[in-house]
């Protein structure tokens, strides 16, 4: 027979030959005991922690001629057929390369049909968050009422990914990473069972580098075993799953410790010239780190190592680091670890991480030491002095009433100060002012408004044309602050000018101008003689009547006739009297 691998032929074959899932195999057991089973079951949890295992087992077990059973026999005909892979009323499906709804509704068409030699019907659906929304919607219905022989074991890596719908039909069963001990000992337990001598070392190495799966510790262990031949040894599974030595961990940390950067830096290029990848060796880093940190707040708990071995060398080395060093490199690590996965250039963040490690210690050391300078004491005296004055102000309550409004006040002046009215631009306009071209820009108002950025048509939300001469306009703000803000933005002046030039034909210029101003400079050019008023029989011929906006002009205008005109233009408003 041909060589298998040893995960394949140390499979698990009953509950008592798993590794770990206690939780999982006592409930199941006790539903088989008890004849409690229901029908369909939800296996999730990590590759390789034996979700397919115990499918097949509590397939054999539903099925086992001595059922009732907590354990299948492995003797009987069904039990062996199962084994096997032989039996027909066991189907295993891969949902990955079968996820197509054809193929699902394959299977539920053949779900009515009585099993052939067996209790139950038992469909092991692997990887089943692979499967179409097509397909699931497919299942739903025969998962929730399936024919009393059918069982449904829905095995997944990633149980996030299915509609919640299947997953409340499901008895779910959270399966767990497997710890470093349990993997040791069942590597243990194969090496022992195909007589192969082995050293413990060699194999918390190969458990470390499986990250709590069994079938990769196994894997792993293949590789180690064929390429050591008939000892293994430390370098060869140092070799063989990419880890390294602790000489080299205790090299790196100890020229971290004594700031020697030139040293690290070293070391760490000679891992990456042997092919060690750096975001591995960031994993490495932290995982020794912790173990320091370990045996240097709990030395009796040498069990609890997971990557280095407790040895005298290891101990006098946690003896010279502070526990607050090692909880900064190992934050230190953890950040650049989450940086690298977006990052090609790995090997700079692990270099950076050292320089930073290397100089953690220096702004946390100059704080201690140095003393505080006169400046900084002068600053803390000036507001100490501040507070207790606020805090009397409070108790007197009559201090800050009146401040508040003078402060108030001083800051509306600041801020109507800080922006200068374009007096003269302004009357320029209203000398050249045209009809025209103020019904030519508010008949494209609104257009313009809805083309701009959502910051710049806020801008001018309470803000309106009231005045054009053929190459400017004079823009009116209700506030203050959106007139000076409007006029700081170059971005949104270049955006405005652009559309308006674009839907009216002609470049116009804006001149922003504040309200309460507005009315002032239009109320001195009118009696300065730059136009009439209506009515006037003096008025020029052929001048055209106000050839700009009239707010504020004449009190006694009907102020909804006047807001038509604002929004249309007066030549779009037509007044009937009722």
């Amino acid at each position: 027979m041909a060589y298998q691998a040893f995960y394949r032929v140390y499979r698990p074959r009953t509950f008592s030959e798993m590794t770990g899932q206690t939780h999982v195999k006592q409930t199941l057991q006790n539903a088989l005991l008890y004849d409690k089973t229901t029908h369909a079951y939800l296996f999730s949890g990590p590759r390789g922690t034996g979700k397919t295992s115990a499918a097949k087992i509590f397939a054999k077990a539903l099925n086992c001629e001595q059922a009732p059973a907590a354990e299948p026999c492995n003797e009987c005909s069904s039990c062996r057929s199962i084994d096997e892979g032989s039996n027909t009323d066991v189907i295993e499906f891969d949902a990955a390369s079968n996820s197509r709804v054809e193929e699902m509704r394959e299977i539920i068409e053949k779900v009515r049909f009585s099993p052939a030699n067996s209790r139950f019907k038992v469909y092991i659906i692997d990887e089943v968050h692979m499967l179409s929304n097509s397909a699931f919607n497919a299942l739903l219905k025969t998962l929730e009422e399936p024919p009393e022989h059918v069982v449904f074991i829905l095995a997944t890596t990633e149980p996030h990914k299915l509609p919640l719908t299947i997953i409340s039909r499901c008895q779910r069963f959270d399966f767990k990473s497997h710890t470093q001990a349990d993997i040791v000992a069942r590597m243990i337990t194969v090496l022992e069972d195909a007589k192969i001598p082995y050293n413990e070392q060699v194999l918390k190495i190969i458990a470390q580098a499986a990250a709590g799966g069994m079938r990769d510790a196994l894997s792993l262990l293949d590789q180690v075993v064929s390429f050591s031949g008939d000892e293994m040894t430390l370098e060869d599974a140092l070799l063989v799953t990419g880890s390294i030595s602790q000489d080299m961990f205790y090299g790196i940390a100890e020229a971290l410790l004594n700031k020697d950067i030139g040293q690290a830096l070293t070391l760490l290029e000679q891992l990456v010239r042997d092919g060690k990848d750096p975001v591995r060796l960031v994993e490495d880093f932290i995982t020794f780190f912790r173990d320091l940190l370990l045996i240097q707040t709990a030395p009796g708990l040498s069990d609890m190592l997971e990557l280095a071995a407790f040895e005298p060398r290891f101990e006098e080395l946690a003896k010279q680091f502070e526990a607050s060093t090692l909880y900064n490199w190992i934050e230190i690590l953890t950040k650049t670890q989450q940086e690298m996965r977006f990052s090609n250039h790995t090997k700079i963040y692990m270099e950076t991480a050292l320089l930073k490690m290397v100089q953690a210690d220096a702004p946390v050391q100059s704080i201690g030491v140095g003393a505080p300078s006169p400046e900084l004491e002068a600053k803390v005296t000036s507001l100490e002095q501040l507070v207790r004055e606020l805090q009397q102000q409070l108790k007197d309550g009559g201090g800050t009433a009146g401040a508040a409004p003078q402060a108030e006040q001083k800051k509306r002046q600041r801020s109507q100060s800080a922006f200068k009215i374009p007096t003269g631009r302004i009357q320029e306009v209203l000398k050249n002012a045209t009809k025209p071209d103020i019904q030519a820009i508010k008949t494209n108002w609104a257009t313009v408004m809805g083309q701009l950025q959502r910051s710049h048509s806020a801008l001018l939300n309470d803000a309106e044309p009231v005045a054009a001469s053929p190459d400017a306009f004079v823009l009116k703000f209700k506030y203050d602050i959106h007139c000076q803000m409007a006029s700081e933005n170059q971005t949104f002046a270049a955006a405005f000018s652009q559309l308006l030039e674009q839907y009216t034909g002609k470049a116009y210029t804006p001149v922003y101008v504040p309200d309460a101003n507005w009315l002032k400079i239009r109320e001195e050019f009118i009696r300065n003689g730059g136009l009439k008023n209506e009515g006037d029989a003096q008025e020029p011929e052929g001048q055209e009547e106000n050839p700009f906006s009239s707010d504020g002009a004449s009190p006694e205008e009907d102020p909804f006739v006047s807001e038509a005109e604002r929004l249309f233009g007066k030549d779009f408003v037509e007044v009937h009297d009722d």
